[in-house]
């Protein structure tokens, strides 16, 4: 049985059982029910233990590790720059259409406040202090990145990590490998120990919607599954955006584009997997957009590793929807410090696998922006659907950019001279 299976049903269990204590009145279940709520304490606690050494690390390692990718020349750079625009713009376009979709979601002030009260208070009050702007652009770099990772500073750290991951790209290449090889290590260490969290996932989660569910009632089943529709339709309008930009970008007819890319993206919604799509990708643009070996053989392995067009959307309208569940005001200046941060982690989230991804990147936007942690549980426990068609989308657009990047580096076809005859 799959992670994400047995997630689903912790979260059904939780929310069936606490439904059914708070209709029985039982004084027993009720007091039993408050003796389990420390399991998903504990769960939270280990999820949060390695995002900062596993996000820092990362980055260091993909940015001191891009010195290599300089031999690929112009057509690496420009791809990580088309990836980086793109990522933006799906970050961004979500930021701005998720708020009026979730002002149709009627959350009651009262189910709020009971949220509010089973999280911790310093993360209510760090949630609804805003920073001016100044405070925010002074705070990017940090006077102690140590204590900005103690109080879970994580903005001014990523800006931290990226000065330290091109510090050692300058470095002798006899200083600067020990340096890298130890961070790759953190960061795969840090992985085995975040793979043992996602073991105790359905423990966590089954731990987090009982008290929930037993306080706030059926209606947190209800709002999660308006924010199911909502993330799996942002996803399938990205997809659908996509095929407008290979149709223009790549100058390529939609139907030859979508039959190029149908196969893939039968993989990928099988399969929930980009890298099982890429052999798939590879005979697509090859056979059906004729694009060479030697921008094939580049640019999707790459878009694979770091292009997950919808893990910033995922991380931004997963954010928005928690803080309209718990009532909490998120300011212009913590949206665009959302996106920000979603788009850094996105990139930084390279060859993770399964349902890693959204494991370690959304503790770090929830606590760029003060949001509680705890709650992230009950949007991977319902993530199954949502990630079917993000990991479409994610195909289609590593596909849309090899073939924007292609016809841009595409040869013009030989004139052929036609001589007169004497």
């Amino acid at each position: 049985m799959s992670l994400t299976t047995r997630s689903l049903i912790g979260l059904s269990s939780g929310a069936l059982i606490g439904a059914a204590i708070t209709a029985t009145h039982n004084a027993f279940l009720q007091r039993l029910v408050f003796i389990i709520e420390p399991v998903a304490s504990i769960w939270v606690n280990a999820l949060r233990m390695t995002v900062i050494p596993l996000v820092f690390s990362l980055l260091i390692v993909g940015v001191a590790s891009a010195a290599d990718a300089g031999s690929v020349g112009r057509m690496g750079v420009k791809a990580i720059l088309f990836f980086i625009l793109m990522l933006f713009v799906a970050a961004s376009f979500t930021a701005l259409v998720t708020p009026p979709l979730l002002n149709q979601l009627t959350v009651d002030l009262s189910t709020s406040e009971t949220l509010r009260s089973s999280i911790d208070a310093a993360a209510v009050e760090s949630a609804t202090k805003v920073p001016t702007v100044t405070q925010r652009l002074v705070g990017l770099i940090p006077v102690n990145p140590i204590k900005a990772a103690a109080e879970d500073e994580v903005l001014p750290l990523i800006v931290f990590a990226l000065f330290f991951g091109f510090a050692i790209r300058r470095l002798a290449p006899e200083t600067s490998l020990p340096l890298v090889s130890f961070f790759r290590g953190v960061s795969e260490a840090m992985l085995v120990i975040v793979r043992w969290v996602l073991w105790f996932a359905p423990v966590g989660v089954f731990a987090l919607m009982l008290p929930l569910t037993m306080r706030a009632g059926m209606k947190v089943v209800g709002a999660l599954a308006y924010y199911v529709v909502l993330v799996s339709a942002l996803a399938i309008t990205v997809m659908l955006a996509l095929y407008l930009v290979a149709a223009f970008g790549a100058r390529v007819s939609l139907r030859r584009f979508m039959r190029a890319i149908a196969p893939a993206q039968a993989v990928a919604l099988s399969t929930h997997s980009s890298l099982a799509s890429l052999p798939a990708m590879i005979e697509g643009a090859e056979r059906r957009l004729e694009l060479p070996p030697q921008i094939t053989s580049l640019v999707l392995p790459l878009a694979v590793s770091v292009f997950r067009i919808c893990n910033p959307m995922a991380q931004t309208c997963g954010a928005l929807f928690i803080a309209r569940l718990y009532n909490i005001e998120l300011s212009a200046t913590q949206v665009v410090t959302l996106v920000a941060t979603s788009v850094f982690v996105s990139m930084s989230s390279v060859g993770l696998p399964g349902g890693v991804p959204l494991l370690v990147t959304l503790p770090v936007t929830f606590l760029a922006v003060g949001l509680p942690v705890e709650a992230i549980g009950m949007l991977l426990a319902v993530d199954t659907l949502p990630d079917m068609f993000r990991t479409t989308a994610n195909v289609t657009a590593d596909m849309t950019a090899t073939a924007v990047i292609g016809q841009h580096y595409a040869k013009p076809a030989p004139v052929v001279a036609v001589s007169s005859a004497a």
